[in-house]
Protein backbone atom coordinates (compact mmCIF):
# COMPACT_ATOMS: atom_id res chain seq x y z
CA UNK A 1 0.00 0.00 0.00
CA UNK A 2 1.60 3.22 -1.20
CA UNK A 3 1.28 6.62 0.48
CA UNK A 4 -0.33 8.83 -2.15
CA UNK A 5 -1.83 12.30 -2.27
CA UNK A 6 -4.44 13.86 -4.52
CA UNK A 7 -5.20 17.56 -4.97
CA UNK A 8 -8.36 18.84 -6.66
CA UNK A 9 -11.65 16.95 -6.38
CA UNK A 10 -13.75 18.34 -9.22
CA UNK A 11 -15.57 16.47 -12.00
CA UNK A 12 -12.36 14.67 -12.95
CA UNK A 13 -10.34 14.66 -9.74
CA UNK A 14 -12.97 13.16 -7.46
CA UNK A 15 -13.39 9.88 -9.39
CA UNK A 16 -9.63 9.72 -10.13
CA UNK A 17 -8.80 9.94 -6.43
CA UNK A 18 -11.57 7.47 -5.64
CA UNK A 19 -10.02 4.96 -8.03
CA UNK A 20 -6.65 5.27 -6.25
CA UNK A 21 -8.38 4.58 -2.94
CA UNK A 22 -10.26 1.61 -4.36
CA UNK A 23 -6.97 0.21 -5.64
CA UNK A 24 -5.98 -0.16 -1.99
CA UNK A 25 -3.68 2.82 -1.56
CA UNK A 26 -3.58 5.24 1.34
CA UNK A 27 -4.56 8.59 -0.17
CA UNK A 28 -4.35 12.01 1.48
CA UNK A 29 -6.96 14.32 -0.07
CA UNK A 30 -7.30 18.06 -0.53
CA UNK A 31 -9.74 20.24 -2.43
CA UNK A 32 -10.52 23.95 -2.44
CA UNK A 33 -13.88 22.82 -1.10
CA UNK A 34 -12.91 20.96 2.08
CA UNK A 35 -16.28 19.22 2.26
CA UNK A 36 -15.41 17.26 -0.91
CA UNK A 37 -12.23 15.92 0.68
CA UNK A 38 -14.12 14.99 3.85
CA UNK A 39 -16.89 13.30 1.86
CA UNK A 40 -14.49 11.17 -0.20
CA UNK A 41 -12.40 10.37 2.86
CA UNK A 42 -15.50 9.13 4.64
CA UNK A 43 -16.78 7.14 1.66
CA UNK A 44 -13.50 5.42 0.80
CA UNK A 45 -11.41 5.62 3.99
CA UNK A 46 -9.08 8.36 2.78
CA UNK A 47 -7.44 11.12 4.76
CA UNK A 48 -8.86 14.64 4.39
CA UNK A 49 -6.25 17.40 4.65
CA UNK A 50 -6.55 21.15 5.08
CA UNK A 51 -3.74 22.20 2.71
CA UNK A 52 -1.61 20.89 -0.17
CA UNK A 53 1.37 21.12 2.20
CA UNK A 54 -0.33 18.70 4.56
CA UNK A 55 -1.03 16.30 1.70
CA UNK A 56 2.64 16.40 0.66
CA UNK A 57 3.78 15.64 4.20
CA UNK A 58 1.74 12.41 4.07
CA UNK A 59 2.73 11.30 0.55
CA UNK A 60 5.43 9.67 -1.56
CA UNK A 61 3.56 10.44 -4.79
CA UNK A 62 1.26 13.45 -5.21
CA UNK A 63 -1.27 13.67 -8.05
CA UNK A 64 -3.34 16.70 -8.94
CA UNK A 65 -6.08 17.71 -11.32
CA UNK A 66 -6.99 21.37 -10.98
CA UNK A 67 -8.57 23.90 -13.29
CA UNK A 68 -5.79 26.07 -14.70
CA UNK A 69 -2.18 27.20 -14.60
CA UNK A 70 -2.65 29.63 -11.73
CA UNK A 71 -4.24 26.96 -9.55
CA UNK A 72 -1.38 24.56 -10.29
CA UNK A 73 1.18 27.19 -9.34
CA UNK A 74 -0.66 27.97 -6.10
CA UNK A 75 -1.09 24.41 -4.86
CA UNK A 76 2.40 23.29 -5.88
CA UNK A 77 4.72 26.24 -5.27
CA UNK A 78 2.60 28.76 -3.33
CA UNK A 79 2.11 29.33 0.38
CA UNK A 80 1.17 26.07 2.13
CA UNK A 81 1.83 24.35 -1.19
CA UNK A 82 3.34 20.97 -1.93
CA UNK A 83 6.82 22.47 -2.13
CA UNK A 84 6.65 23.32 1.59
CA UNK A 85 5.69 19.81 2.72
CA UNK A 86 7.24 17.34 0.29
CA UNK A 87 10.40 15.42 1.15
CA UNK A 88 13.23 15.12 -1.39
CA UNK A 89 12.44 12.23 -3.72
CA UNK A 90 8.69 12.85 -3.69
CA UNK A 91 7.08 12.57 -7.13
CA UNK A 92 4.46 15.06 -8.29
CA UNK A 93 2.36 14.09 -11.34
CA UNK A 94 0.20 16.94 -12.60
CA UNK A 95 -2.84 15.73 -14.56
CA UNK A 96 -4.10 19.29 -15.06
CA UNK A 97 -4.08 20.88 -18.52
CA UNK A 98 -1.93 23.98 -18.08
CA UNK A 99 0.64 26.07 -19.94
CA UNK A 100 3.61 23.92 -21.02
CA UNK A 101 6.11 26.71 -20.35
CA UNK A 102 4.60 27.37 -16.90
CA UNK A 103 4.68 23.65 -16.19
CA UNK A 104 8.38 23.52 -16.99
CA UNK A 105 8.95 26.44 -14.61
CA UNK A 106 7.02 24.63 -11.87
CA UNK A 107 9.13 21.55 -12.44
CA UNK A 108 12.33 23.58 -12.09
CA UNK A 109 11.17 25.08 -8.77
CA UNK A 110 10.21 21.70 -7.40
CA UNK A 111 13.42 20.16 -8.71
CA UNK A 112 15.48 22.67 -6.76
CA UNK A 113 13.97 21.11 -3.62
CA UNK A 114 14.64 17.55 -4.78
CA UNK A 115 11.02 16.95 -5.81
CA UNK A 116 10.52 15.07 -9.08
CA UNK A 117 7.84 16.33 -11.45
CA UNK A 118 5.83 15.02 -14.40
CA UNK A 119 3.28 16.74 -16.58
CA UNK A 120 0.63 14.05 -17.02
CA UNK A 121 -2.52 15.55 -18.59
CA UNK A 122 -5.30 13.12 -19.35
CA UNK A 123 -8.26 12.77 -21.67
CA UNK A 124 -11.50 10.86 -21.41
CA UNK A 125 -13.70 13.40 -19.61
CA UNK A 126 -15.81 12.51 -16.59
CA UNK A 127 -16.96 9.08 -17.87
CA UNK A 128 -13.33 8.02 -18.36
CA UNK A 129 -12.33 9.32 -14.94
CA UNK A 130 -15.20 7.41 -13.34
CA UNK A 131 -14.46 4.15 -15.17
CA UNK A 132 -10.70 4.41 -14.72
CA UNK A 133 -10.15 4.37 -18.48
CA UNK A 134 -8.40 7.72 -19.00
CA UNK A 135 -5.60 8.25 -21.51
CA UNK A 136 -2.48 9.91 -20.08
CA UNK A 137 0.17 11.86 -22.01
CA UNK A 138 3.42 12.12 -20.06
CA UNK A 139 6.24 14.64 -20.12
CA UNK A 140 9.32 14.46 -17.90
CA UNK A 141 12.12 12.05 -17.06
CA UNK A 142 11.42 8.52 -18.27
CA UNK A 143 12.60 6.86 -15.07
CA UNK A 144 10.25 9.02 -12.98
CA UNK A 145 7.38 8.07 -15.27
CA UNK A 146 8.26 4.37 -15.01
CA UNK A 147 8.00 4.34 -11.23
CA UNK A 148 4.79 6.42 -11.29
CA UNK A 149 2.98 4.38 -13.95
CA UNK A 150 1.68 1.64 -11.60
CA UNK A 151 -0.40 4.27 -9.80
CA UNK A 152 -1.56 5.90 -13.03
CA UNK A 153 -2.87 2.48 -14.04
CA UNK A 154 -5.52 2.73 -11.32
CA UNK A 155 -6.90 5.77 -13.18
CA UNK A 156 -6.26 5.04 -16.85
CA UNK A 157 -5.81 2.42 -19.54
CA UNK A 158 -3.64 4.08 -22.19
CA UNK A 159 -0.32 5.81 -21.58
CA UNK A 160 1.92 7.72 -23.95
CA UNK A 161 5.36 8.88 -22.94
CA UNK A 162 5.81 11.99 -25.09
CA UNK A 163 9.27 13.21 -24.10
CA UNK A 164 10.81 15.75 -21.76
CA UNK A 165 9.16 18.37 -19.55
CA UNK A 166 6.10 19.96 -21.16
CA UNK A 167 5.76 17.38 -23.93
CA UNK A 168 2.74 15.67 -22.39
CA UNK A 169 0.98 19.02 -22.29
CA UNK A 170 1.89 19.86 -25.87
CA UNK A 171 0.30 16.55 -26.93
CA UNK A 172 -2.83 17.20 -24.88
CA UNK A 173 -3.24 20.72 -26.28
CA UNK A 174 -2.85 19.40 -29.82
CA UNK A 175 -5.61 16.88 -29.18
CA UNK A 176 -7.95 19.50 -27.74
CA UNK A 177 -7.15 21.91 -30.57
CA UNK A 178 -8.37 19.28 -33.04
CA UNK A 179 -11.42 18.34 -30.94
CA UNK A 180 -12.56 21.94 -30.60
CA UNK A 181 -12.20 22.60 -34.31
CA UNK A 182 -14.18 19.43 -35.10
CA UNK A 183 -16.87 20.59 -32.69
CA UNK A 184 -17.09 23.96 -34.41
CA UNK A 185 -17.17 22.33 -37.87
CA UNK A 186 -20.04 20.10 -36.73
CA UNK A 187 -21.91 23.08 -35.30
CA UNK A 188 -21.71 24.91 -38.61
CA UNK A 189 -22.48 21.90 -40.78
CA UNK A 190 -25.42 20.51 -38.83
CA UNK A 191 -27.00 23.96 -38.47
CA UNK A 192 -26.67 24.44 -42.23
CA UNK A 193 -28.22 21.06 -43.09
CA UNK A 194 -31.01 21.47 -40.54
CA UNK A 195 -31.86 24.92 -41.88
CA UNK A 196 -31.98 23.37 -45.37
CA UNK A 197 -34.55 20.82 -44.19
CA UNK A 198 -32.43 17.71 -43.65
CA UNK A 199 -33.30 15.65 -40.57
CA UNK A 200 -30.39 15.96 -38.09
CA UNK A 201 -30.41 12.25 -37.24
CA UNK A 202 -30.23 11.37 -40.93
CA UNK A 203 -27.34 13.83 -41.36
CA UNK A 204 -25.50 12.18 -38.47
CA UNK A 205 -25.99 8.76 -40.06
CA UNK A 206 -24.51 10.09 -43.30
CA UNK A 207 -21.53 11.52 -41.42
CA UNK A 208 -20.99 8.27 -39.52
CA UNK A 209 -20.84 6.36 -42.79
CA UNK A 210 -18.54 8.71 -44.65
CA UNK A 211 -14.98 10.02 -44.55
CA UNK A 212 -16.31 12.78 -42.25
CA UNK A 213 -16.93 10.26 -39.45
CA UNK A 214 -15.72 11.50 -36.07
CA UNK A 215 -15.72 9.75 -32.73
CA UNK A 216 -16.33 13.08 -31.01
CA UNK A 217 -19.38 13.88 -33.13
CA UNK A 218 -20.78 10.35 -32.92
CA UNK A 219 -20.70 10.76 -29.13
CA UNK A 220 -21.77 14.40 -28.78
CA UNK A 221 -24.46 14.71 -31.47
CA UNK A 222 -27.12 12.62 -29.67
CA UNK A 223 -26.79 14.93 -26.65
CA UNK A 224 -27.34 17.94 -28.93
CA UNK A 225 -30.41 16.29 -30.47
CA UNK A 226 -31.82 15.65 -26.97
CA UNK A 227 -30.92 19.23 -25.94
CA UNK A 228 -28.97 17.71 -23.06
CA UNK A 229 -25.96 19.93 -22.32
CA UNK A 230 -25.06 18.31 -18.99
CA UNK A 231 -21.36 18.89 -18.43
CA UNK A 232 -18.81 16.22 -19.22
CA UNK A 233 -16.24 18.76 -20.44
CA UNK A 234 -17.28 22.37 -20.05
CA UNK A 235 -17.15 25.10 -22.65
CA UNK A 236 -15.04 27.29 -20.36
CA UNK A 237 -12.34 24.66 -19.85
CA UNK A 238 -12.10 23.86 -23.56
CA UNK A 239 -11.88 27.59 -24.26
CA UNK A 240 -9.03 27.76 -21.75
CA UNK A 241 -7.23 24.88 -23.48
CA UNK A 242 -7.62 26.46 -26.93
CA UNK A 243 -6.08 29.62 -25.50
CA UNK A 244 -3.14 27.62 -24.14
CA UNK A 245 -2.61 26.06 -27.58
CA UNK A 246 -2.60 29.52 -29.16
CA UNK A 247 -0.08 30.73 -26.55
CA UNK A 248 2.18 27.76 -27.26
CA UNK A 249 1.88 28.37 -30.99
CA UNK A 250 2.88 32.00 -30.55
CA UNK A 251 5.93 30.97 -28.53
CA UNK A 252 6.95 28.58 -31.31
CA UNK A 253 6.06 30.80 -34.26
CA UNK A 254 3.26 28.55 -35.55
CA UNK A 255 0.17 30.23 -37.11
CA UNK A 256 -3.19 28.70 -36.09
CA UNK A 257 -5.81 30.68 -38.07
CA UNK A 258 -8.68 28.17 -37.80
CA UNK A 259 -8.09 27.63 -34.09
CA UNK A 260 -8.12 31.37 -33.48
CA UNK A 261 -11.65 31.58 -34.91
CA UNK A 262 -12.81 28.57 -32.89
CA UNK A 263 -11.45 30.27 -29.76
CA UNK A 264 -13.64 33.29 -30.50
CA UNK A 265 -16.70 31.11 -31.11
CA UNK A 266 -16.23 29.40 -27.76
CA UNK A 267 -15.87 32.86 -26.19
CA UNK A 268 -19.17 33.83 -27.81
CA UNK A 269 -20.80 30.80 -26.17
CA UNK A 270 -19.34 31.76 -22.79
CA UNK A 271 -20.59 35.34 -23.28
CA UNK A 272 -24.08 33.97 -23.94
CA UNK A 273 -24.01 32.03 -20.65
CA UNK A 274 -22.93 28.56 -21.73
CA UNK A 275 -19.50 28.48 -20.06
CA UNK A 276 -20.41 25.95 -17.36
CA UNK A 277 -22.33 23.69 -19.76
CA UNK A 278 -20.82 20.93 -21.88
CA UNK A 279 -18.84 22.15 -24.87
CA UNK A 280 -21.48 20.78 -27.25
CA UNK A 281 -23.67 23.67 -26.03
CA UNK A 282 -21.55 25.94 -28.26
CA UNK A 283 -23.91 25.01 -31.11
CA UNK A 284 -26.49 27.33 -29.58
CA UNK A 285 -24.55 30.35 -30.86
CA UNK A 286 -24.84 29.15 -34.46
CA UNK A 287 -28.47 28.16 -33.91
CA UNK A 288 -29.37 31.63 -32.71
CA UNK A 289 -27.57 33.27 -35.61
CA UNK A 290 -29.29 30.99 -38.14
CA UNK A 291 -32.72 30.98 -36.47
CA UNK A 292 -32.96 27.19 -36.24
CA UNK A 293 -32.72 24.55 -33.51
CA UNK A 294 -31.00 21.21 -34.12
CA UNK A 295 -33.32 18.74 -32.41
CA UNK A 296 -34.05 15.03 -32.77
CA UNK A 297 -37.46 13.50 -33.25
Amino acid sequence: MAKLGFLGLGLMGYPMARNLLRAGHRVALWSNTLSKAKQLAEEEKGLACESPKQVAEQSEFVFLCVGDTKMSEEVLTGENGVIEGAKPGTVVANASTISPSASRAIGEKLGAKGIQYLDAPCTGSTPGATAGTLTFMIGGEREVYDKTKPFLEAMGKQFYYCGGPGCGLEAKLTQNLILSNIMQAFNEGIVLSTKAGIDPELMLEILNNSAAKSGLIAYKAPFVFKRDFTTNFSTKWMHKDIGLALDSAQEQGVPLPLTSLTHQMFQAAISEGYGELDMCSTIRVMERWAGVEVKGK
